[in-house]
């Protein structure tokens, strides 16, 4: 029997408040007392501002007195205030002050000195002794505060209040109405995780369509995947599908110097979600407090470990009624508890990696659209997605947004796609920079370019050349970019060819001028690291073969790779050694044959860059090629744009039936 439709409630926006206000009372008091003290204490100090009168000594009052130098006092109780008819001076801690005012303290009774005073012709004035109830509270007020301060202590702890000394308390951030909602169509380029989470979604929507099959969706989802991929944009984006409550917490914001915080914080926020059920519970970051048991540099038993006990207690807690999932996040899978990863907690890992070029061309178009970014008509977002591989969401919208910065500084109307351009070269080379070079040393950087980049134009099975340049970005003092390709797995053709091009512009100091510099820096360590990797982990040595060499140490209390053991005998280590040298020596030969046999090419490029500072691709073929030869290659370069754009369609079909098909069965 089909169940009648559910009527969902209208969608809430959201905003992230603590899920428990404090009362303001304590806070108000708190107040109050601070303003009293500012007040008694400014108070005493003005009054003793106000007082600048000398005080001297009973006998230099009296030698005043028979000199007949006082004009006029007022005597209250033991004390005198007095007035001289010429100015005297005294020293004043250790400085010589003039005065006309004084102050003088009697040191026993003298009935006689009024008739003395009056002897001398001195004006008489009287006053009554007051009582100074600023300074009593002066000295009761150290007591007052700690006595408030200690009640203070009990009625927080008596309470259930988070308050300054509620270190057990959650600090989750609890997302409510108010606010804007993200949804599943801000979030592009991973599109199977968001299939994966689309069964959450359906469950915290209608549970009892799961329930009534006997189904149980799982308790937890890990997201897996680099920095920057959006793990924490879909964790907001299934909160606002489902429309709701979501917690929001980081991993580090569990652990606390004292011993229990975590633990407490943990049981409180599992305490909070149970009240607002149906909810989203989000860690973000686990691996803060999900590592590996029993590594602590202190026997194992640790505030984190602590921590991360209390949280696996709290995954089994949970009931099949109480329809609460807790998604986390983590770009450390490797370093987590087996206990954390097994079916029951976190039995459903979703792994967002990054976009291909469909996805980042999607996530340009959510970053431009949402910005409200004008575009010029040079700009195709397609093109510019097929130029930035490897780069994740974040990285797509640091390029959005220094691309804007730009056209904003240039006076732009729209930003056009040389602002995109600047924009990734100051991502992946760095700011431009203006620096002061000789002649001698512009001509070495114009030939070590010139040997990258005819390298990459004339190199088949690696990258095309993109741009060269001998003005300073970055590090270097010249920059030579290749337009990289899809890649997901690299031959070891496609190795030697990098490392030949990495080594170009070594190779032509080499031969231009029978010198070598330290310009080839980065070149080197990239060849020796490619290297390495072919021989040691790829099994792209004969000798060799198919062996992993070198295991990691892995500290999972450190949570980094401590170093390499050599799990083989010294003697495959010189082997090692001979084939690491071999393929250097092997790519250093082919440039170097390839660079000689077009000397008359390489001087050309380097020419160029000389007189016009950067060449793009056109401009390097228009050197090196005859008209034949660019028509040919021109030629070619279509059909495979042809043919490329043609999967390119089916793909993007495929993949939008599949989504219709999920939404579907939704």
């Amino acid at each position: 029997m089909s169940q009648p439709p559910k009527s969902n409630p209208p969608p809430r926006n959201k905003q992230e408040r603590p899920p428990d206000e404090p009362p303001k009372k304590s806070k108000s008091l708190l107040i109050w007392a601070v303003l009293l003290l500012v007040f008694l204490m400014s108070a005493q100090f003005f009054a003793q501002g106000a007082n600048k009168d000398v005080f001297i000594s009973y006998s230099q009052f009296q030698q005043y007195l028979q000199t007949e130098n006082i004009e006029e006092v007022t005597i209250t109780d033991k004390q005198i205030a007095g007035r001289l008819k010429q100015s005297s001076t005294t020293v004043v801690e250790g400085v010589t002050k003039s005065f006309r005012n004084f102050n003088v303290f009697i040191p026993f009774d003298d009935p006689d000195l009024v008739k003395e005073l009056m002897a001398k012709e001195v004006m008489v004035t009287a006053q009554p002794q007051t009582t100074n109830w600023v300074g009593y509270l002066i000295a009761a007020l150290p007591w007052l505060l700690l006595i408030g301060f200690w009640v203070f202590i009990l009625r927080q702890m008596q309470s259930g209040q988070r308050g300054m000394f509620s270190f057990g308390k959650s600090r989750a951030k609890m997302v409510v109405d108010d606010g804007p909602s993200v949804t599943f169509k801000d979030v592009a380029g991973v599109q199977e995780a968001k299939r994966d989470l689309q069964e959450i979604v359906g469950f915290l929507k209608n549970p009892e369509k799961y329930q009534a099959l006997g189904g149980r969706i799982p308790k937890g989802a890990l997201l897996l995947g680099p920095p920057g991929t959006g793990k924490t944009l879909l964790a907001r984006a299934v909160a606002g599908e489902a429309d709701v409550p979501f917690f929001s917490m980081s991993g580090s914001d569990f652990v606390e110097m004292f011993v229990g915080v975590g633990a407490s914080r943990v049981r409180d926020l599992f305490d909070q979600a149970r009240q607002n059920s149906p909810c989203i519970i989000f860690i973000d970051e686990i691996d803060a407090i999900g590592r590996h048991r029993g590594a602590g540099l202190g026997g194992g038993h640790d505030e984190r470990e602590q921590t991360l006990n209390q949280l696996l207690v709290g995954l089994d807690g949970f009931e099949a009624t109480d329809s609460i999932i807790v998604i986390a996040a983590t770009n450390r899978p490797d370093v987590l508890d087996p206990a954390l990863l097994r079916p029951g907690r976190f039995d459903r890992h979703v792994t967002v990696d990054r976009p291909d070029v469909i996805g980042r061309e999607k996530i340009l178009e959510i970053h431009v659209k949402n910005r409200n970014i004008p575009l010029d008509e040079s700009v195709k977002l397609d093109v510019l997605a097929k130029g930035v591989p490897g780069m994740v969401g974040a990285d797509l919208a640091n390029l959005v947004n220094e691309a804007a910065l730009l056209a904003a500084r240039y006076d732009h109307k729209a930003v056009l796609n040389d602002d995109f351009e600047e924009a990734k070269e100051k991502i992946v080379m760095g700011a431009k920079r203006q620096l002061v070079i000789s002649e001698e040393e512009r001509k070495i950087v114009a030939y070590h370019e010139a040997g990258h980049a005819l390298a990459y134009e004339l190199i088949p099975e690696i990258d095309s050349l993109h741009k060269v340049s001998i003005l300073p970005q970055g590090r270097g003092l010249g920059v030579t970019i290749a337009l990289p390709e899809e890649r997901y797995l690299q031959s070891k053709t496609y190795c030697l060819g990098i490392m030949a091009a990495a080594l170009g512009g070594r190779i032509a100091e080499k031969i231009i001028f029978n010198e070598l510099t330290s310009g080839a820096q980065s070149d080197i360590e990239m060849v020796s690291r490619i290297s390495r990797h072919m021989v040691c982990d790829w099994g792209m040595s004969e000798k060799i073969g198919a062996t992993a060499l070198g295991e990691k140490e892995q500290e999972v209390f450190l949570g980094r790779d401590f170093g390499n053991r050599a799990n083989y005998s010294e003697t495959t280590a010189y082997i090692i050694d001979q084939e690491i040298h071999r393929f250097v020596e092997e790519a250093e030969e082919r440039i170097e044959k390839l660079l000689r046999d077009n000397h008359d090419r390489l001087e050309a490029i380097a020419q160029a860059l000389l007189e016009k500072d950067m060449l793009n691709r056109d401009e390097v073929a228009d050197i090196i090629y005859t008209d034949e030869e660019r028509n040919e290659m021109k030629a070619t370069v279509e059909a495979v744009e042809e043919e490329s754009s043609v999967e390119t369609t089916v793909g993007a079909v495929e993949e939008e039936s599949s989504v219709e098909t999920t939404e579907q069965r939704e």
